[in-house]
């Protein structure tokens, strides 16, 4: 998926979170609701991290110099923490706050048409952002399941979004039925309780972003079949007998480092042992483009590295 993809559902979320923000921020002035505070505290936050990840995807796209000669793809993933540690401190703690607060000193809504205008209007916008975000997720789903396309995602600028959103389409109904339910029966407690949940939700949702983030940033590889892949490429070539464990880690969702040691058969000239890792790079490079830069260690079976400026091969797309 290209970065000009992914930014279609960055867009829509920040415009629709935007608007929602500001009239859930109406509807709570006007109607005292706390379900519905929390609800505009929790788009204005959306509305954030959506440009925090639009920065991050700017910034990894910066090409490599001296002081980043593996070029920044990672600081998608640094914003992306930053991201999850605000929807947990700033959507979650304040929800939460304002849902204790609000069953301490409970306050009834005398009118709830404000709230059910704007909750009405938010689900139509949120439906919007979370229908493009899954759009973009679903291009990399192939025949998997949605929990174990979201699992294997390495793209925080899909994956995070469409959270956030779907987070966002719960939280609104939550918020609906305690607004309803505060009014039908005359107990704010309803409403303060909807706040409550609607903390517990992002806080969830941070939780599992920290997860995913977190690998990413500290080096995570490659998944197992993806290694078998590689190992059974590089087994193929012609003049291989050995191969050890490839390894492998994400720079960013379409940027990874290989580094591959290859035994190779002791009778082959220097010559032919270059030829062979230029073959073996460009037959894993078609298979599996995400690959930008493969590093080749290339040994005869007596453990003697053959011509280690010919064979220790960079991809010269950097």
């Amino acid at each position: 998926m290209s970065a000009g993809s992914s930014k279609i559902a960055i867009y829509g979320a920040i415009g629709a979170n935007v608007a929602i923000a500001i009239s859930k921020f109406v509807a709570a002035f006007f109607t005292g609701s706390s379900a519905m505070l929390s609800e505009g505290i929790h788009s204005l936050v959306d509305s954030g991290n959506g440009l925090l990840i639009l920065y991050g995807v700017k910034q990894s796209e910066k090409p490599a110099d001296a002081r980043h000669p593996f070029g920044r793809s990672k600081e998608l993933y640094f914003w992306a923490l930053i991201v999850a540690v605000l929807v947990f401190s700033v959507g979650g703690g304040m929800s939460f706050y304002e849902g204790i607060e609000h069953l301490k000193h409970p306050a009834p809504i005398t009118d709830p048409t404000w709230n059910y205008w704007v909750l009405g209007l938010s689900m139509l916008f949120e439906g919007i952002s979370c229908f493009l975000a899954f759009r973009e997720f679903n291009k990399t789903r192939g025949d998997s399941g949605f929990w174990a396309t979201l699992g294997r995602s390495k793209d925080p600028s899909v994956f995070a979004i469409l959270m956030e959103d779907m987070a966002a389409l719960l939280g609104l109904v939550i918020a609906l039925a305690g607004v309803y339910f505060g009014h039908a029966l005359n107990n704010p407690y309803f409403d303060g309780g909807a706040s409550i949940c609607i903390g517990v939700l992002l806080v969830s949702v941070a939780i599992f972003l920290i997860y995913k983030t977190k690998g990413l940033l500290v080096g995570e590889g490659v998944d197992d079949e993806t290694l078998d892949s590689l190992e059974s490429l590089a087994r193929a070539q012609h003049g291989v007998e050995a191969v050890r464990r490839p390894l492998t880690m994400y720079m960013g969702p379409q940027d990874v480092v290989l580094a591959l040691d290859v035994e190779f058969h002791d009778h082959l000239s220097a010559n032919e042992v270059e030829v062979a890792v230029d073959q073996l790079q460009d037959i894993i490079r078609a298979k599996h483009p995400e690959f930008k830069r493969i590093f080749i260690e290339a040994k005869g079976l007596a453990g003697k590295l053959r011509n280690p400026t010919a064979t220790d091969a960079i991809s010269p797309q950097i």
